[in-house]
């Protein structure tokens, strides 16, 4: 029986690293293109990632969408972001998917990203945050430290500095948790790290 070879992906962005960002959000990688609604990143209108931001800052989950269009406004995202300081990229440059779909079940890691490189370029970061399983699995092995749980943090060295990693629950509807309960979680960390005020 022939094995099956699956081409590596390499990832389609580059890091979304604004000056004076305290917070570097990491995701696993990007789904397929045909899947984007936008350029940037959490790119798929079925993930709420945009959805739960919009609920914490703004009281209004659809602040990101242009509804009619089925997509979201990456403008007003990347400026949101910016605005926070938040930071963004994924945990793995190259991947295989051995199906032909967006499950991160699905997604093999051919090369963890250098987390420290990115760290090193956001000087004022003082937090890692991990979006899903994969993201958590990913970046555990490859720092080598113990996998937080779910809305909880561990202290972490990254390029020589001390920083908080935390896990939050992911932004995919394949995830069972509504929004508005994983916007909850989003937003202890957020409170917590200062970007967001009571």
């Amino acid at each position: 029986m022939k094995s099956v070879t699956y081409p590596i992906e390499t990832h389609p962005l580059k890091p979304f690293l604004p000056d004076g960002a305290r917070l570097l959000m990491l995701g696993s990688f990007p789904p397929k293109r045909e899947r984007w609604s936008m350029d940037f990143f959490y790119p798929n209108y079925q993930n709420d990632m945009w959805r739960i931001m919009g609920h914490i800052f703004f009281d209004d989950k659809h602040i990101f969408e242009i509804r009619e269009e089925r997509k979201f406004d990456k403008d007003s995202i990347v400026k949101f972001c910016r605005d926070r300081g938040i930071a963004i990229f994924d945990v793995a440059s190259e991947v295989r998917r051995l199906k032909d779909n967006a499950s991160d079940k699905f997604l093999e890691v051919a090369k963890p990203t250098d987390v420290a490189t990115l760290i090193n370029e956001i000087p004022c970061c003082q937090a890692v945050v991990i979006t899903g399983e994969k993201a958590a699995e990913t970046i555990s092995s490859n720092i080598g430290c113990a996998r937080p749980s779910v809305g909880g943090f561990v202290e972490v060295l990254i390029a020589g500095r001390s920083l908080r990693l935390w896990r939050m629950p992911s932004s995919s509807r394949a995830y069972p948790m509504v929004v508005e309960k994983k916007a909850d979680v989003y937003r202890k960390m957020l409170l917590s790290e200062g970007l967001l005020k009571e």
